[in-house]
């Protein structure tokens, strides 16, 4: 339970950079994606609480991030046209290596 709330706490994280990203334009506040971005924060956070109840901190702190990390990387190229360069895509599948290793290693 506690890793499955991991899963969903990372996915979470993915809202709330493209939420900021999405939520200023020239003519200013777009106040429904900052909203989205919000929720987004918050889900994420009370998903990380639930999972830490079982996952020692570091584990999922790590794990945490490093689902947001590689997700937002993804949604920067789908969405946003971002570089998807042999280099970043190497330096991501460091990141989710990580991830695997980490969930390997816990009990």
């Amino acid at each position: 339970m506690e890793w499955i709330a991991l899963l969903f706490a990372g996915v979470f994280e993915w809202g709330w950079p493209v939420g900021l990203k999405l939520g200023w334009s020239e003519s200013g506040a777009l106040w429904g994606w900052l909203a989205f971005a919000a929720v987004s924060m918050a889900a994420s956070g009370a998903l990380l609480l639930i999972a830490q109840r079982r996952i020692p901190m570091g584990t999922a702190y790590a794990v945490w991030t490093g689902i947001g990390a590689a997700g937002t990387f993804f949604l920067g190229i789908l969405l946003l046209g971002e570089a998807a360069t042999v280099e970043r895509f190497f330096c991501v599948g460091l990141i989710v290596a990580g991830i695997v290793g980490l969930k390997l290693a816990s009990k």
